[in-house]
């Protein structure tokens, strides 16, 4: 079963982007942007490795720069455990 976007961030995942400026096939010298964004754990980013890696295997444009900026979105400090529930009808 695929882990939830909050399981993700309660593992220390953060919300990564990363803004990839890469030459296209038929015109090199021309830099095309493409904007990718999913849970990943910095600093190692392994997420966005393997997707890196997929791109410089399976896709003919080539690298030219990567831009990543990187947020955790649920801090220690902001999650707190709830001892009571109260229902209303």
């Amino acid at each position: 079963m695929p882990a939830t976007d909050l399981d993700l961030q309660l593992r220390g995942y953060g919300l990564t982007t990363a803004e990839i400026l890469y030459g296209m096939p038929d015109h090199p010298s021309m830099l095309q942007a493409y904007v990718w964004q999913d849970y990943d754990l910095a600093p190692s980013y392994p997420v966005l490795t393997k997707f890196l890696d997929f791109w410089r295997r399976e896709l003919e444009g080539p690298l030219h720069s990567v831009k990543v900026a990187h947020c955790r979105l649920v801090k220690p400090g902001e999650v707190r455990l709830v001892r009571q529930q109260l229902n209303l009808h």
